[in-house]
C-alpha cells in the first residue's frame, strides 16, 4: 500500500523551454505551475517519470488562468504524469494532436490530461486531418474535460493500439458540439483502427456526456476488442455508438436520448461476442444503421476493413421507448453483406412506440434466440410472433424530470424476465436488481436513485472531485471516498484509491458474486490521508480469479462502503 504523499516542490514557469528546464530534474510529487496569461504558440513537452501516488504534475493554478492559442500543443511523455487546467481555445496547431500522449517512439503509461478544454482548435481547412487527443501506452486517463466545435477531419479523441492492451480510462467529459464533417472521418471517440481491430484495447469509456455530436455516423467507433462503454448520456447526437471492428465489446447502461434530431440513433452491432444491456434509448429517428438498436449484414470472408458477421452477441434488459426505427436486424443487407446475425440473443427487453414496425428484419437471422421481451403500440413486423415476445403494454411511468419513462408497480414486466444473466447485477439506476429481475433497463425498487442521466453540470472542468484544491495538495484531509478502481474491466491488476479523515481501523476486501470473500487488502490502523493498493487477481498461493464480476468494500469506522469492479481474461 502507498500514502500519497503531499507534493515536494513547486515551480513556477512561464514557457515551453521552462518546463522543459524543470522536468529535466523534477522528481516524483513535484508540481509545475504555470504563469498566468495566453500562452502563445508553446509546443510543451511534459517529459519525465512521476511514482505510483506520487505523480508530476504540470498545471495552471485554476483552469481557465492560463490561456493557450497560436499553434500551441502538448505532448505528456513518460509514466505518472498528470496534465490539469488547461485550456486551449482558438488556435489550431496544423495536422499534429493538441494533446499527445507520446514523443516519437516513447509512448506514455499511467499519465493523465484532466480538468482541462478544448474548443474551437480546428485549421480552417476542413480536409487536414488532425486529432484533439491522441492516446498512446497504457493506463492513461482522459476525464473532467470539454471538447467543442472541431470541424475538421480527424477524431476528437483516439485510442492508438499496439500489440498490448491499452486499459485507457475516458470519464466525465463533456463532448460538446461537433458539426456534421459530410464524410468519413469525425468521429467523436475511437478506439483502435481497422488494423488492428482484432486485438484487444480493453479501454473504458464511461459517465461521458456527448451533447450534438453529429461529425459521421459513429459517434463513438470501436475498432478494438474487449472494450466497455457504459453510463454514458447521448443527447441530440446524428449519429450510433457503433461496434465497428473487433469482438467482446460491453455497452452498458448508457443513456441516448434522440430528442427528434435527424438522423439520431443508438448502438450498432457488428463483430462477435458483444455484450449490450441496460440501456435506455428514447425519441430517435434514424432507421436501418442509425436505428435505435441495428444488428449490421456481414460480409463474407471479410477484410479487416470491412463489416464481420454479427455472431452471438446478446441484447438483454434494454428499454426502446417512442423511436422512428427501434430494432433493426440485417441493416445494410446487399449483395456484398450477405451474411445475417447468427447465434445472437434478443432477451429481456421492452419496446415501445407507436411507428411501425417496431422490428425491421432486412435480412432473417439463423438461430436467433427471443426470450423473456415485451413489445408493444405498433405493428411488431415479423411473422409469426415469436415466443420469447409478448406483446403487452408495459405500463411504463410518464417522462421525469430526468426524461426516462420508468416502471410502475403494476407493470406485467415486474419479476417476469426470463433467464438468469448473472452479469446484470443492477439497472440503468444504479439499483440492485433481485432474484427475479424485472424485464427492461428499469427495476421497480424503491432504493435511491444513484445513476441518472449526466448533465453539464456533471462533467467538464470543475465538476465533481475534477481539481485537487490547494488545501488538499497541502495535506489536508476532507470527507471519506472510495474511489473507481482503474483500470475496470482489468486483467490481471487494478489500482483502488480511497481516503480516510479520521485516524481509524480501516478494512478493505474483495468478494465475489456470492458474498464469498476473496482477499483482504487492508486491515489496520490507519492515519488520515489519500491512499492506493494494487489488487492483483494472481492471489499468491491460490488460484487464479476466474472472470467475472467482484466487489470491493472499504470499512473505516462508521463509514462503509461498495463498489464493483469486472475481471476479464
Amino acid at each position: 500500500m502507498v500514502r500519497v504523499a503531499a507534493f515536494a516542490t513547486e515551480y513556477t514557469v512561464s514557457s515551453a523551454a521552462q518546463i522543459a528546464q524543470v522536468m529535466q530534474t523534477a522528481r516524483p510529487g513535484d508540481t509545475l505551475t504555470m504563469s498566468n496569461g495566453t500562452w502563445t504558440n508553446q509546443d510543451i513537452l511534459f517529459q519525465g517519470n512521476g511514482a505510483a501516488g506520487n505523480p508530476i504534475t504540470l498545471r495552471a493554478r485554476t483552469y481557465g488562468a492560463v490561456t493557450l492559442n497560436g499553434t500551441s500543443r502538448l505532448r505528456i511523455v513518460g509514466n505518472y504524469l498528470v496534465a490539469e487546467n488547461f485550456l486551449f481555445q482558438n488556435g489550431n496547431c496544423g495536422s499534429n494532436p493538441v494533446v499527445e500522449f507520446r514523443n516519437g517512439s516513447l509512448e506514455s503509461n499511467y499519465c493523465r490530461f484532466t480538468n482541462s478544454a478544448i474548443i474551437n482548435y480546428s485549421p480552417p481547412d476542413i480536409n487536414t486531418d488532425s486529432k484533439w487527443v491522441s492516446l498512446y501506452g497504457t493506463y492513461n486517463r482522459v476525464d473532467r474535460c470539454f471538447f467543442r466545435n472541431k470541424t475538421n477531419s480527424g477524431t476528437t479523441l483516439v485510442v492508438w493500439l499496439t500489440n498490448h492492451p491499452n486499459y485507457h480510462q475516458i470519464d466525465h467529459n463533456h463532448f460538446g458540439l461537433r458539426p456534421a464533417l459530410g464524410f468519413n472521418g469525425g468521429e467523436t471517440i475511437r478506439v483502435g483502427t481497422s488494423d488492428w481491430s482484432m486485438y484487444d484495447s480493453f479501454s473504458t469509456v464511461e459517465l461521458n456526456l456527448f451533447e450534438e455530436c453529429n461529425g459521421e455516423i459513429e459517434i463513438i467507433s470501436s475498432k478494438s476488442c474487449g472494450n466497455v462503454y457504459r453510463y454514458n448520456t447521448f443527447v441530440s447526437c446524428q449519429g450510433a455508438l457503433t461496434l465497428r471492428h473487433g469482438n467482446r465489446c460491453t455497452v452498458e447502461g448508457n443513456f441516448f436520448f434522440g430528442n427528434g434530431a435527424p438522423n439520431s440513433g443508438g448502438i450498432r452491432i457488428i463483430g462477435e461476442d458483444h455484450t449490450v444491456f441496460n440501456n435506455y434509448i428514447a425519441g430517435t429517428t434514424g432507421n436501418s444503421m442509425k436505428s435505435a438498436l441495428s444488428f449490421v449484414n456481414g460480409v463474407p470472408n471479410s477484410p479487416l476493413n470491412r463489416y464481420f458477421q454479427v455472431k452471438r452477441a446478446i441484447v438483454a434488459f434494454n428499454t426502446l421507448v417512442d423511436n422512428a426505427t427501434n430494432l433493426t436486424i440485417g441493416a445494410g443487407a446487399d449483395s456484398e453483406l450477405t451474411l445475417p446475425p447468427l447465434d445472437c440473443t434478443i432477451a429481456n427487453n421492452i419496446v415501445y412506440g407507436t411507428t411501425s414496425p417496431l422490428i425491421t428484419q432486412v435480412a432473417a437471422p439463423i438461430n436467433m434466440t427471443w426470450q423473456g421481451n415485451i413489445f408493444y403500440g405498433a405493428t411488431l413486423g415479423i411473422s409469426p410472433t415469436p415466443s420469447g415476445i409478448r406483446i403487452v403494454d408495459p405500463q411504463l411511468a410518464a417522462v421525469g424530470a430526468d426524461g426516462l419513462r420508468r416502471l410502475n408497480s403494476g407493470s406485467p414486466v415486474v419479476n417476469s424476465s426470463v433467464g438468469t444473466y448473472s452479469y446484470v447485477q443492477d439497472d440503468m439506476d444504479g439499483q440492485l436488481r433481485d432474484s427475479l429481475k424485472d424485464v427492461g433497463a428499469d427495476e421497480y425498487a424503491g432504493s435511491t436513485i444513484v445513476r441518472r442521466p449526466l448533465t453539464a453540470a456533471d462533467v467538464g472542468p470543475n465538476s465533481g472531485t475534477a481539481s485537487v484544491p490547494d488545501d488538499d495538495l497541502g495535506g489536508i484531509i476532507r470527507g471519506f471516498k472510495l474511489e473507481d478502481n482503474y483500470p475496470n474491466p482489468f486483467n490481471p491488476t487494478t489500482m483502488i484509491r480511497f481516503t480516510i479523515q479520521n485516524s481509524q481501523f480501516t478494512i478493505l476486501k474483495v468478494f465475489d458474486l456470492l458474498g464469498r470473500e476473496v482477499a483482504t487488502l487492508v486491515n489496520e490502523a490507519l492515519s488520515p490521508g489519500r491512499y492506493e493498493i494494487v489488487f492483483d487477481a494472481r492471489l499468491s498461493g491460490r488460484e487464479e480469479l476466474s472472470s467475472g464480476i467482484y466487489f470491493y468494500t472499504l470499512q473505516s469506522g462508521s463509514f462503509l462502503t461498495t463498489k464493483k469492479m469486472m475481471m476479464i481474461r
